[in-house]
């Protein structure tokens, strides 16, 4: 996949590759579209997003963090030459982008799509790693070996919660050790994500969360 259908020079992430056009067999409905159009072998968002969260699932964090930004419209905004091209607003993900000369790279339907809360989602709970059930937080994030950390506000009903990532260690996935409100909480496994319980009472809380290996420091492996 990553070889096949991450075009990089064109910033494009397709659905699959070569488009069908004239086939010898009917593939259905999909050979309605021209080649390179929608999901006939174009980026078709929907589903080219979902790479991104695979990738994350995997702990492949630089993947899943290279396909989210050739994802991210306002890439397509960097220059006059790649506003023309693109052709829609660079502040709305595009359901589909075109892949085939001489249309390569202009998006198709913007704001009738589902691809930018699949985006939402795969940038915040698999790459960030910040997914909220009910009244409990897991924390694990799966993102590029370069990053130093990152941090996130989050309100909670009348409480604020405070929360800060760091990655000493350049990992890609994984917490070494976490503390809430400078109090440090027990790490179940390797691979589990830090839980907490959150509370609606009013007060501003800290969260420091460090990635790596429990238990352990110095290491640059994951």
């Amino acid at each position: 996949m990553n070889d096949l259908l991450v075009r990089r020079d064109d910033g494009l992430v397709l659905l699959f590759t070569p488009p069908f056009d004239r086939t010898s067999r009917e593939p259905g409905y999909i050979e309605g579209y021209p080649p390179g159009i929608r999901e006939n072998g174009g980026q078709y968002t929907h589903g080219s997003v979902w790479s991104a969260i695979a990738f994350a699932m995997l702990g492949d964090g630089a993947t899943a963090a290279e396909i989210f930004s050739l994802l991210n419209p306002i890439n397509r905004s960097r220059s006059r030459a790649a506003v023309d091209r693109y052709r829609v607003e660079p502040y709305v993900v595009s359901a589909d982008v075109y892949s085939q000369s001489p249309h390569s790279g202009r998006g198709g339907r913007t704001w009738y799509t589902g691809s930018a809360g699949w985006m939402y989602r795969a940038g915040l709970e698999w790459i960030l790693g910040f997914r909220v059930q009910g009244a409990t937080l897991f924390l694990d994030p799966c993102i590029p070996r370069t990053w130093p950390g990152f941090e996130i506000g989050y309100a909670y009903r009348s409480a604020r919660y405070d929360i800060a990532f760091e990655n000493p260690d350049g990992v890609s996935r994984g917490i070494n050790c976490w503390a809430l409100d400078g109090v440090m909480q027990p790490v179940a496994a390797p691979r589990s994500p830090a839980r907490m319980s959150l509370a609606d009472d009013g007060s501003t809380h800290t969260v420091r969360v460090t990635l790596g290996v429990p238990g352990h420091s110095g290491s640059k492996t994951d």
